[in-house]
């Protein structure tokens, strides 16, 4: 096993649709992709679906699926595994929920990140929110009990973890406790968004009571004075308890694992799945995210690991903005710094693989995740190529590999004839 190689690279978001101002062609195909075209003639390449019809599509979801679990058996929800990646032990009965810190002007969701708010900001702003808030819980929700606490994160993802007094007396939320997506909202009136179905009173009044805390906050006022967005509210959402999932090594009986990533959701599978996380420096979860270092750091794993997942977030963010220069961009910086190092690493062993797969499509033209399929690529020292000339959308739409369901394309990957 220790000679056989495998590597996975997501980049986040990366399939789209034809846009005009392209000319009709997607952001892939617009980029200027060198490695990626060399290997494309000597890969397999397909399409799979990775977000069931019945779950709301995101990184949460495609991800399990894209790396070999059925989300419909293990997904509890976001927040969980964004726990596990912080070493928060949730206890049988705690919930745990996504707390995004964003700006929200006369009723729209201006911006689901508080203008990219910093992860300094954001600590001190769910500090002061701790201090301030986390007390009134029993009169916001005194039929409740039990306490919430405000976790930061990175950036503008953090969290908000209940605990209940005692099993006895349980949170009242359940699958009929609606959230929604911040990013799924962006430039839209938020009121139709709310939480709903059981609970959601408790969740709206704390929701509110942070928004008046932040009117006054400090670290706002420090943010507006530099000209950047104060963080306005607290969007609670992506809740569930805690997960049961096996690890990899014994679902696939493969070898040791490592992910490589700045979002503390992939932190939080990586947990799950028994795998080590590297961390590299610059990394940044955004469109100035240290490309080079990922590749360099995720061929120099390969020494110590049998898989090495590299997660990129670049796409997906700038999809959500809307921006098809900075979607472009990511894209060509994949292709150009993280790639080759990886690829120049694999090929010193005789058995290796390299899939190149998108979680979920983030399409310009909505902002937003949505569940369409996604094209990959498998490249490696037994993989002979279906002859296409390109890596895109096109391509994989075209192959006679298409995986309805994510998940069984990793037994493919790992052992799957390809020859």
């Amino acid at each position: 096993m220790k000679s056989s190689k495998r590597v996975v690279v997501i980049p986040d978001g990366f399939a789209d649709e034809p846009i005009a101002s392209l000319g009709g062609r997607t952001p892939m195909q617009a980029a200027h992709t060198p490695t990626l075209d060399a290997w494309a003639p000597r890969a397999a390449q397909g399409r799979s679906h990775n977000v069931p019809e019945t779950l709301a599509p995101g990184s949460d979801v495609a991800t399990l699926a894209l790396l070999g679990y059925d989300p419909l058996e293990c997904y509890t929800g976001r927040a969980p595994l964004e726990a596990a990646a912080q070493g928060i032990e949730l206890g049988p009965d705690d919930w745990a929920f996504r707390c995004n810190l964003t700006n929200i002007q006369n009723g729209v969701m201006s911006s689901f990140t508080a203008g990219h708010i910093s992860t300094s900001d954001a600590t001190s702003i769910l500090a002061d929110l701790q201090r301030e808030v986390a007390p009134q819980w029993s009169t916001l929700a005194p039929e409740c009990g039990g306490t919430v606490e405000f976790v930061p994160g990175v950036s503008y993802r953090n969290l908000a973890i209940f605990r209940p007094d005692s099993p006895a007396r349980p949170f009242p939320f359940d699958a009929t406790t609606v959230t929604y997506p911040p990013h799924d909202y962006s430039d839209q009136p938020i009121a139709d968004a709310l939480p709903r179905g059981a609970g959601s009173v408790y969740v709206r009044r704390l929701m509110d009571a942070c928004a008046d805390a932040l009117r006054s906050n400090a670290t706002n006022a420090a943010r507006i004075a530099r000209g950047e967005l104060a963080a306005t509210h607290c969007w609670l959402w992506g809740q569930g308890k805690r997960p049961s999932v096996r690890s990899f090594s014994e679902t696939y009986e493969w070898g040791a694992g490592a992910m490589i990533t700045a979002v503390d959701l992939l932190r939080g599978i990586a947990s799950n799945l028994g795998w080590d996380v590297i961390s590299v420096p610059g990394a940044t979860g955004y469109v100035d995210t240290n490309f080079a270092g990922k590749g360099e750091y995720a061929a120099r794993a390969l020494d110590d690991y049998d898989i090495v997942v590299v997660h990129i977030e670049a796409p997906d963010e700038s999809g959500h903005e809307g921006s098809v220069e900075k979607k472009i961009a990511s894209l060509e910086a994949i292709d150009r710094e993280t790639l080759p190092p990886i690829l120049d690493k694999l090929q010193s062993y005789d058995n290796w693989r390299l899939l190149v797969s998108p979680d979920h499509p983030t399409p310009i033209s909505i902002k937003t995740h949505s569940r369409g399929f996604v094209p990959w690529m498998i490249v490696g020292s037994d993989v002979s190529g279906d002859g296409f000339v390109t890596y895109d959308e096109s391509a994989g739409a075209q192959s006679r590999r298409y995986y309805p369901q994510g998940q069984d394309l990793m037994s493919l990957f790992l052992r799957g004839d390809l020859s």
